[in-house]
């Protein structure tokens, strides 16, 4: 006897069609790419900061024009030491950002004459400046205060023309330059240059 097998029926077509479907992926990996890409911004801004920097005042350790990293985190996690190159907020405009190098720490007696800068009598080593200072200033760092110097000392805008900078003022440690690509590299602290000599 035959046998009669049941004609297979097609399988129903999606109700939106295939075009929709792969529309709406398309636009799902879209947002997932934003959303990535939105948080990776957000983490990176909240932990570093790129700067350019702007004069001559900080040569011959920086040129002006070149831009930096900034780390904002690690203070968080211990106070600037001296010799650090720090971003902060400038004292008498806080819309404006600076690049220094930390000189004193709260209560740090500091004493420039004769072309040399002496912190607690003891003078510094530093070979990182462009020229030696032509001012003499004696001064005590407040509490809570940074003293600051450019490395360019004839030519810089710093505490030893507006005063000290509130440490809560600070931004964070320049650690590396990034561009131009010739320039590029890490940013050493001068901790090693504050083993002073003895006056």
């Amino acid at each position: 006897m035959d046998e009669y097998l049941p004609e297979a029926s097609p399988d129903p077509m999606p109700a939106d069609g295939g075009d929709g479907q792969s529309l709406r992926n398309f636009m799902l990996d879209i947002l997932e790419t934003v959303v990535i890409s939105l948080l990776l911004f957000l983490a990176i801004n909240a932990v570093s900061a790129r700067i350019r920097v702007d004069g001559h005042s900080m040569v011959p350790t920086f040129k002006d024009g070149e831009f930096v990293i900034v780390d904002k985190i690690s203070y968080h996690f211990h106070e600037p030491s001296r010799g650090d190159v720090i971003v902060f907020h400038y004292p008498r405009d806080p819309q404006q950002e600076y690049i220094k190098r930390v000189i004193g720490l709260p209560g740090d007696q500091i004493d420039v004459s004769d072309g040399s800068v002496y912190v607690n009598g003891s003078k510094l080593n530093e070979p990182y400046i462009n020229a030696e200072p032509l001012y003499e200033l004696q001064t005590v760092v407040p509490a809570g205060e940074l003293f600051v110097l450019g490395d360019n000392r004839n030519n810089s805008s710093d505490s030893h023309d507006w005063g000290t900078v509130p440490e809560d003022f600070v931004v964070g440690r320049a650690v590396f330059v990034y561009w131009p690509i010739a320039e590029a590299g890490m940013i050493q602290s001068a901790s090693a240059a504050y083993q002073a000599d003895t006056p």
